[in-house]
């Protein structure tokens, strides 16, 4: 095919049919954000650049490592890896600087001794509540044992109380002359 010439005497090559680039395909979307890696555009070779005349010498030359594959090499892997480190190193520093590991013993200690008082102290409290429990378990049972009793008692009392009046009646009735002698030296020692 001849090569088309302009007006100011400089040739152009024709467009040259280039070959489509496989592009990978998408994966499905994960449910949590992944990290990604910036990458630099493909590279092309050194012989796919244009010459003084014009034309391109190798249009399809890639670099290997634009071609083969999308992730980092390894080099770039340990520049990210040294630089990880390196902020770890940075963060344990200042972190290191910032306290005091004595001082902080000494709290981590204080702390241990007071959490082991404040569990000596709960376990000191429910033993007490139980044994109040028990306590007022048996006050309870003794409560209502004595409110029967001085039930029973008042029982008693009131039968006695009518027994008494009884007898008194009895006496008055059938041994009144008796009686009245016996009411007026009662009174005569009353008084």
């Amino acid at each position: 095919m001849a090569a088309s010439y302009s007006r100011h005497g400089v040739h152009y090559a024709p467009p040259s049919k280039t070959l489509p680039i496989t592009m990978p395909s998408k994966a499905p979307a994960l449910p949590y954000p992944t990290s990604r890696v910036a990458m630099s555009p493909p590279e092309y070779s050194d012989s796919s650049v244009y010459s003084s005349q014009g034309s391109r010498h190798s249009p399809r030359s890639y670099s290997a490592r634009s071609s083969t594959s999308h992730a980092p090499s390894h080099s770039d892997y340990d520049v990210y890896r040294e630089s990880d480190r390196d902020v770890s190193e940075m963060l344990s520093k200042r972190m290191h600087n910032a306290f005091d590991p004595i001082t902080m013993d000494r709290s981590l200690a204080k702390q241990a001794q007071d959490s082991g008082k404040l569990n000596s102290k709960e376990r000191e409290l429910r033993e007490l509540q139980e044994r109040a429990r028990a306590r007022l378990k048996t006050a309870r049972v003794n409560f209502a044992q004595g409110v029967e009793d001085a039930r029973e008692v008042r029982r008693d009392l009131d039968y006695c109380k009518e027994t008494t009046q009884s007898v008194k009646s009895k006496a008055e009735r059938h041994h009144s002359d008796a009686y009245a002698k016996a009411s007026k030296s009662r009174s005569r020692h009353a008084s």
